[in-house]
Protein backbone atom coordinates (compact mmCIF):
# COMPACT_ATOMS: atom_id res chain seq x y z
CA UNK A 1 0.00 0.00 0.00
CA UNK A 2 0.97 3.57 -0.65
CA UNK A 3 2.17 6.17 1.82
CA UNK A 4 -1.08 7.90 0.62
CA UNK A 5 -3.32 5.39 1.20
CA UNK A 6 -5.51 3.20 -1.02
CA UNK A 7 -8.75 4.44 -2.67
CA UNK A 8 -11.75 3.67 -0.04
CA UNK A 9 -13.77 2.12 -3.24
CA UNK A 10 -10.76 0.24 -4.44
CA UNK A 11 -10.37 -2.00 -0.53
CA UNK A 12 -14.03 -2.62 -0.04
CA UNK A 13 -13.82 -3.83 -3.65
CA UNK A 14 -10.87 -6.18 -3.06
CA UNK A 15 -12.74 -7.44 0.11
CA UNK A 16 -15.42 -8.57 -1.22
CA UNK A 17 -18.78 -6.37 -0.68
CA UNK A 18 -19.26 -5.92 -4.69
CA UNK A 19 -17.75 -3.96 -7.79
CA UNK A 20 -15.73 -0.29 -7.07
CA UNK A 21 -19.06 1.30 -8.92
CA UNK A 22 -21.37 -0.12 -6.27
CA UNK A 23 -18.43 0.59 -3.20
CA UNK A 24 -18.95 4.04 -3.97
CA UNK A 25 -22.49 3.86 -4.10
CA UNK A 26 -22.14 2.37 -0.79
CA UNK A 27 -20.26 5.45 0.15
CA UNK A 28 -22.36 8.17 -1.12
CA UNK A 29 -25.33 6.42 0.80
CA UNK A 30 -23.49 6.93 3.90
CA UNK A 31 -23.25 2.65 4.44
CA UNK A 32 -19.32 3.01 5.22
CA UNK A 33 -17.42 4.48 8.13
CA UNK A 34 -13.78 4.80 8.32
CA UNK A 35 -12.53 5.21 12.10
CA UNK A 36 -16.01 5.97 13.54
CA UNK A 37 -16.57 8.61 11.30
CA UNK A 38 -18.57 8.61 7.68
CA UNK A 39 -16.97 8.11 4.99
CA UNK A 40 -16.59 10.33 1.97
CA UNK A 41 -15.65 9.82 -1.97
CA UNK A 42 -12.75 10.15 -3.14
CA UNK A 43 -11.45 9.24 0.57
CA UNK A 44 -8.27 7.20 1.10
CA UNK A 45 -7.10 4.95 3.45
CA UNK A 46 -4.56 3.51 5.18
CA UNK A 47 -3.06 0.33 7.08
CA UNK A 48 -4.28 0.51 10.41
CA UNK A 49 -7.52 2.23 9.81
CA UNK A 50 -10.65 0.59 10.71
CA UNK A 51 -13.62 0.23 7.60
CA UNK A 52 -17.11 -0.76 8.34
CA UNK A 53 -19.59 -1.19 5.45
CA UNK A 54 -23.07 -2.22 6.48
CA UNK A 55 -22.37 -5.49 8.60
CA UNK A 56 -18.98 -5.72 7.90
CA UNK A 57 -15.06 -4.90 9.35
CA UNK A 58 -12.19 -4.44 7.71
CA UNK A 59 -8.99 -3.52 9.32
CA UNK A 60 -7.00 -2.01 6.27
CA UNK A 61 -3.72 -3.44 5.89
CA UNK A 62 -4.50 -7.08 7.08
CA UNK A 63 -3.77 -10.04 4.90
CA UNK A 64 -6.70 -10.17 1.82
CA UNK A 65 -8.42 -13.41 2.03
CA UNK A 66 -8.18 -15.76 -1.61
CA UNK A 67 -10.13 -14.85 -4.11
CA UNK A 68 -12.83 -18.19 -4.25
CA UNK A 69 -14.77 -18.75 -7.88
CA UNK A 70 -18.09 -21.04 -8.08
CA UNK A 71 -19.51 -22.52 -10.75
CA UNK A 72 -22.97 -23.32 -10.57
CA UNK A 73 -25.71 -24.99 -12.88
CA UNK A 74 -28.63 -22.87 -12.79
CA UNK A 75 -31.93 -24.47 -13.73
CA UNK A 76 -34.86 -23.01 -14.99
CA UNK A 77 -37.03 -21.56 -12.62
CA UNK A 78 -34.70 -19.43 -10.49
CA UNK A 79 -33.78 -15.72 -9.98
CA UNK A 80 -30.73 -14.24 -9.99
CA UNK A 81 -31.39 -11.95 -6.97
CA UNK A 82 -31.53 -12.08 -3.12
CA UNK A 83 -34.42 -9.94 -3.13
CA UNK A 84 -37.57 -10.88 -4.68
CA UNK A 85 -41.03 -9.89 -4.00
CA UNK A 86 -42.40 -12.88 -5.37
CA UNK A 87 -40.57 -15.41 -3.36
CA UNK A 88 -39.69 -17.37 -6.26
CA UNK A 89 -36.82 -19.78 -5.37
CA UNK A 90 -32.97 -17.57 -5.98
CA UNK A 91 -29.71 -19.14 -6.97
CA UNK A 92 -28.21 -17.64 -3.51
CA UNK A 93 -30.59 -20.47 -2.33
CA UNK A 94 -28.00 -23.42 -3.34
CA UNK A 95 -24.67 -21.99 -2.92
CA UNK A 96 -22.61 -22.42 0.05
CA UNK A 97 -22.38 -20.24 3.20
CA UNK A 98 -19.59 -17.55 3.57
CA UNK A 99 -18.37 -15.97 6.66
CA UNK A 100 -17.41 -12.30 6.34
CA UNK A 101 -17.57 -12.55 3.16
CA UNK A 102 -20.45 -13.01 -0.27
CA UNK A 103 -20.87 -14.23 -3.20
CA UNK A 104 -20.94 -11.86 -6.17
CA UNK A 105 -23.01 -13.23 -9.34
CA UNK A 106 -20.74 -12.53 -12.25
CA UNK A 107 -23.13 -11.82 -14.87
CA UNK A 108 -27.28 -12.52 -14.67
CA UNK A 109 -29.37 -15.54 -16.20
CA UNK A 110 -33.46 -14.64 -16.87
CA UNK A 111 -35.54 -16.79 -14.62
CA UNK A 112 -36.56 -19.07 -17.88
CA UNK A 113 -32.94 -19.35 -18.96
CA UNK A 114 -30.54 -21.95 -17.65
CA UNK A 115 -26.98 -22.67 -17.22
CA UNK A 116 -23.28 -21.44 -16.04
CA UNK A 117 -23.54 -19.40 -13.91
CA UNK A 118 -20.00 -17.84 -12.11
CA UNK A 119 -20.03 -16.46 -8.60
CA UNK A 120 -16.88 -14.97 -6.96
CA UNK A 121 -15.84 -13.05 -3.57
CA UNK A 122 -13.56 -11.25 -5.48
CA UNK A 123 -15.16 -7.61 -6.51
CA UNK A 124 -12.35 -7.00 -8.76
CA UNK A 125 -12.63 -10.03 -10.58
CA UNK A 126 -16.59 -9.71 -10.53
CA UNK A 127 -16.17 -6.39 -11.70
CA UNK A 128 -13.28 -6.46 -15.10
CA UNK A 129 -15.89 -9.78 -16.44
CA UNK A 130 -18.57 -7.97 -16.21
CA UNK A 131 -17.41 -4.31 -17.86
CA UNK A 132 -18.61 -4.22 -21.53
CA UNK A 133 -15.09 -3.07 -22.10
CA UNK A 134 -13.46 -6.16 -21.54
CA UNK A 135 -16.31 -7.52 -24.22
CA UNK A 136 -16.21 -11.31 -22.49
CA UNK A 137 -17.26 -14.20 -24.33
CA UNK A 138 -20.57 -15.91 -23.86
CA UNK A 139 -21.60 -18.86 -25.80
CA UNK A 140 -25.15 -20.50 -25.45
CA UNK A 141 -27.48 -23.68 -27.00
CA UNK A 142 -30.47 -21.98 -28.35
CA UNK A 143 -33.40 -24.30 -29.23
CA UNK A 144 -36.05 -21.55 -31.32
CA UNK A 145 -39.04 -22.91 -32.77
CA UNK A 146 -38.15 -22.82 -36.85
CA UNK A 147 -34.90 -22.28 -38.55
CA UNK A 148 -33.15 -19.39 -39.71
CA UNK A 149 -32.46 -19.00 -43.30
CA UNK A 150 -29.25 -17.99 -44.71
CA UNK A 151 -30.25 -14.22 -45.24
CA UNK A 152 -31.15 -14.38 -41.75
CA UNK A 153 -27.50 -15.99 -40.58
CA UNK A 154 -25.71 -13.61 -42.63
CA UNK A 155 -28.06 -10.92 -41.33
CA UNK A 156 -26.85 -11.49 -37.74
CA UNK A 157 -23.49 -11.80 -38.13
CA UNK A 158 -22.74 -8.82 -40.46
CA UNK A 159 -25.12 -6.52 -40.70
CA UNK A 160 -26.84 -6.76 -36.99
CA UNK A 161 -30.15 -6.61 -35.87
CA UNK A 162 -31.70 -4.08 -34.60
CA UNK A 163 -33.55 -4.17 -30.70
CA UNK A 164 -35.32 -1.74 -29.06
CA UNK A 165 -32.02 -0.87 -27.13
CA UNK A 166 -29.55 -1.01 -29.86
CA UNK A 167 -27.98 -3.18 -32.59
CA UNK A 168 -26.51 -6.60 -31.49
CA UNK A 169 -24.08 -8.93 -33.69
CA UNK A 170 -23.57 -12.33 -32.70
CA UNK A 171 -19.61 -13.49 -33.37
CA UNK A 172 -20.48 -16.61 -33.86
CA UNK A 173 -23.78 -18.63 -35.23
CA UNK A 174 -23.52 -22.15 -35.53
CA UNK A 175 -26.55 -24.26 -36.92
CA UNK A 176 -26.69 -27.49 -34.44
CA UNK A 177 -29.85 -29.34 -36.46
CA UNK A 178 -33.01 -30.10 -34.89
CA UNK A 179 -36.09 -32.73 -35.60
CA UNK A 180 -39.43 -31.13 -36.29
CA UNK A 181 -40.22 -27.86 -35.77
CA UNK A 182 -37.28 -27.05 -32.70
CA UNK A 183 -34.03 -25.95 -34.13
CA UNK A 184 -30.77 -25.79 -32.20
CA UNK A 185 -28.09 -23.29 -32.89
CA UNK A 186 -25.07 -21.92 -31.26
CA UNK A 187 -24.33 -18.86 -30.68
CA UNK A 188 -21.39 -16.54 -28.83
CA UNK A 189 -21.26 -12.69 -28.27
CA UNK A 190 -19.33 -10.50 -26.66
CA UNK A 191 -21.94 -8.42 -24.14
CA UNK A 192 -24.58 -9.26 -21.56
CA UNK A 193 -27.55 -6.86 -22.21
CA UNK A 194 -30.76 -8.48 -20.91
CA UNK A 195 -32.79 -11.14 -22.48
CA UNK A 196 -30.43 -9.85 -25.73
CA UNK A 197 -30.65 -13.64 -26.98
CA UNK A 198 -34.14 -14.01 -26.82
CA UNK A 199 -34.66 -10.83 -28.15
CA UNK A 200 -32.42 -11.09 -31.15
CA UNK A 201 -34.26 -14.31 -32.08
CA UNK A 202 -37.84 -12.72 -31.50
CA UNK A 203 -37.09 -10.15 -33.84
CA UNK A 204 -35.99 -12.85 -36.62
CA UNK A 205 -39.30 -13.88 -36.19
CA UNK A 206 -38.04 -17.03 -33.74
CA UNK A 207 -39.54 -17.43 -30.29
CA UNK A 208 -36.63 -19.28 -28.22
CA UNK A 209 -37.76 -22.40 -26.83
CA UNK A 210 -34.80 -23.02 -24.52
CA UNK A 211 -31.55 -21.33 -23.88
CA UNK A 212 -28.37 -22.67 -21.83
CA UNK A 213 -25.22 -20.70 -21.23
CA UNK A 214 -22.08 -23.02 -21.81
CA UNK A 215 -19.18 -21.10 -21.72
CA UNK A 216 -18.16 -17.63 -20.17
CA UNK A 217 -14.59 -16.24 -20.85
CA UNK A 218 -12.41 -19.42 -20.35
CA UNK A 219 -14.61 -21.19 -18.15
CA UNK A 220 -16.72 -23.86 -19.47
CA UNK A 221 -19.99 -25.53 -17.95
CA UNK A 222 -18.27 -28.47 -16.75
CA UNK A 223 -20.30 -31.94 -18.32
CA UNK A 224 -20.55 -33.56 -15.11
CA UNK A 225 -22.21 -30.12 -13.27
CA UNK A 226 -25.65 -31.49 -12.91
CA UNK A 227 -28.43 -28.84 -12.73
CA UNK A 228 -28.61 -27.33 -9.17
CA UNK A 229 -25.42 -28.57 -8.58
CA UNK A 230 -22.29 -25.87 -7.43
CA UNK A 231 -18.02 -27.03 -7.79
CA UNK A 232 -15.38 -24.79 -6.49
CA UNK A 233 -12.61 -24.27 -8.29
CA UNK A 234 -9.22 -25.03 -7.11
CA UNK A 235 -6.54 -22.50 -6.05
CA UNK A 236 -4.38 -22.97 -9.09
CA UNK A 237 -7.58 -22.92 -11.00
CA UNK A 238 -8.43 -19.44 -9.40
CA UNK A 239 -5.02 -18.25 -9.94
CA UNK A 240 -5.27 -19.01 -13.85
CA UNK A 241 -8.69 -17.45 -13.98
CA UNK A 242 -7.28 -14.17 -12.01
CA UNK A 243 -4.30 -14.26 -14.25
CA UNK A 244 -6.56 -14.35 -17.46
CA UNK A 245 -8.41 -11.50 -16.69
CA UNK A 246 -5.69 -9.19 -15.70
CA UNK A 247 -5.73 -9.51 -11.88
CA UNK A 248 -2.43 -11.16 -9.72
CA UNK A 249 -4.10 -13.16 -6.74
CA UNK A 250 -3.46 -9.74 -4.61
CA UNK A 251 -5.74 -7.30 -6.47
CA UNK A 252 -2.70 -5.09 -7.35
CA UNK A 253 -3.47 -4.84 -11.05
CA UNK A 254 -7.00 -4.05 -10.99
CA UNK A 255 -9.91 -1.93 -12.92
CA UNK A 256 -9.12 1.40 -13.03
CA UNK A 257 -12.53 3.71 -11.85
CA UNK A 258 -12.79 5.28 -14.98
CA UNK A 259 -15.06 3.92 -17.28
CA UNK A 260 -12.87 5.11 -20.07
CA UNK A 261 -10.83 2.06 -21.20
CA UNK A 262 -6.64 2.78 -21.12
CA UNK A 263 -4.33 1.31 -23.62
CA UNK A 264 -3.47 -1.39 -20.87
CA UNK A 265 -7.31 -2.03 -20.69
CA UNK A 266 -7.25 -2.52 -24.59
CA UNK A 267 -4.19 -4.96 -24.47
CA UNK A 268 -6.07 -6.98 -21.95
CA UNK A 269 -9.25 -7.19 -23.56
CA UNK A 270 -7.34 -8.37 -26.01
CA UNK A 271 -5.69 -11.16 -24.31
CA UNK A 272 -9.00 -12.18 -23.12
CA UNK A 273 -10.72 -12.15 -26.44
CA UNK A 274 -7.91 -14.18 -28.19
CA UNK A 275 -7.86 -17.07 -25.37
CA UNK A 276 -11.29 -18.72 -25.78
CA UNK A 277 -11.73 -21.80 -23.63
CA UNK A 278 -8.15 -22.55 -23.00
CA UNK A 279 -9.08 -23.68 -19.34
CA UNK A 280 -8.29 -26.03 -16.78
CA UNK A 281 -8.72 -29.35 -16.82
CA UNK A 282 -10.96 -28.97 -14.29
CA UNK A 283 -13.02 -25.90 -15.96
CA UNK A 284 -13.72 -28.56 -18.54
CA UNK A 285 -15.24 -30.49 -15.71
CA UNK A 286 -12.27 -32.56 -14.54
CA UNK A 287 -10.34 -31.33 -11.57
CA UNK A 288 -6.49 -31.33 -11.11
CA UNK A 289 -6.31 -30.39 -7.25
CA UNK A 290 -7.63 -31.83 -3.78
CA UNK A 291 -5.80 -35.68 -5.04
CA UNK A 292 -8.04 -35.38 -8.78
CA UNK A 293 -10.55 -34.64 -6.39
CA UNK A 294 -12.87 -31.22 -6.53
CA UNK A 295 -14.36 -30.04 -3.58
CA UNK A 296 -17.83 -31.35 -4.92
CA UNK A 297 -16.23 -34.94 -5.40
CA UNK A 298 -15.84 -34.71 -9.03
CA UNK A 299 -12.93 -37.55 -9.84
CA UNK A 300 -10.98 -37.19 -12.48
Amino acid sequence: MSEQGEKLQKVLAQAGLGSRRAMEEWIASGRVSVNGEPATLGMRVVEGDLVRADRRTIRVGEKARAARVLLYHKPEGEIVSRDDPEKRASVFDKLPKLRGQKWIAIGRLDFNTSGLLIFTTSGELANRLMHPRFEVEREYAVRVQGTLTDEQMSQVLKQGVELEDGLVKFEKLEDQGGEGFNHWYRVMLKEGRNRVVRRTFDALGLPVSRLMRVRFGIINLPPRLKRGMTAELGDGEVAQVLDWAGITPGGEESQQDSPAPRQADRTQSEKMAHRPAVAPRYLRGISRTNGGKSKTGVKR
